[in-house]
């Protein structure tokens, strides 16, 4: 189990660019799909999770899989995994090519702006397949988008997403809070 995550993990980190997001539903084809190591709902709370902790979004989602699966052995093997195939890249970039190479390469110029939309839509494939399990439809989307809005327009205060993470995780909190109450006074009233 450790080699097939160490491999998974190195598999992913080796091939996809863009950086966490853009892994996400990659992660989650393996994980869920192709392993079926987790359950799609176990998935989105270890993203959920991942998001929550500092450092980068790849890595996060890589231990905390890793750790479910198989502890913190996994998590080691899962982390390094997706670590080792970057580090490899970027040593042998910085070896070989030097940052004038790159950028007056119109082959590797090409190919990055090529890389760019393929980026794009690997960020935004978790986002809404995220947003569906998570069961937000487009009655709730207006919710994300004003959140996000508002952090992109670096207004004091409401551009800062610590703030909007302890505001989201708070009323999650609360509603849940409220659906637990409402299911138990309903079922004291089916008792009676």
């Amino acid at each position: 189990m450790l080699k097939n995550l160490f491999l998974t993990f190195a598999k992913i980190g080796a091939f996809t660019f863009g950086g966490g997001w853009a892994m996400i539903s990659i992660i989650e084809r393996e994980v869920v799909s192709k392993h079926r190591w987790l359950e799609k709902e176990e998935f989105l709370d270890l993203l959920a999770v991942a998001q929550s902790m500092p450092g980068i979004l790849a890595v996060n989602i890589s231990v905390v899989v890793g750790d479910k699966l198989r502890g913190l052995k996994g998590a080691v093997a899962a982390a390094f995994g997706t670590i080792l195939p970057s580090f490899l890249i970027i040593l042998a970039i910085a070896i070989f090519l030097t940052p004038e190479a790159i950028t007056s390469n119109p082959t590797l110029t090409s190919i990055f702006k090529g890389i760019r939309p393929a980026v794009v839509a690997l960020i935004l494939a978790p986002v809404f397949t995220s947003a569906k399990s998570a069961g937000i439809g487009w009655k709730m989307a207006w919710i994300p988008i004003c959140v996000a809005v508002l952090i992109w327009s670096k207004l004091p205060i409401v551009s800062n997403p610590i703030l909007w993470i302890i505001i989201g995780g708070a009323t999650g909190y609360f509603l849940a809070t409220r659906a637990h109450k409402n299911l138990t006074d309903k079922q004291k009233e089916t008792e009676k």
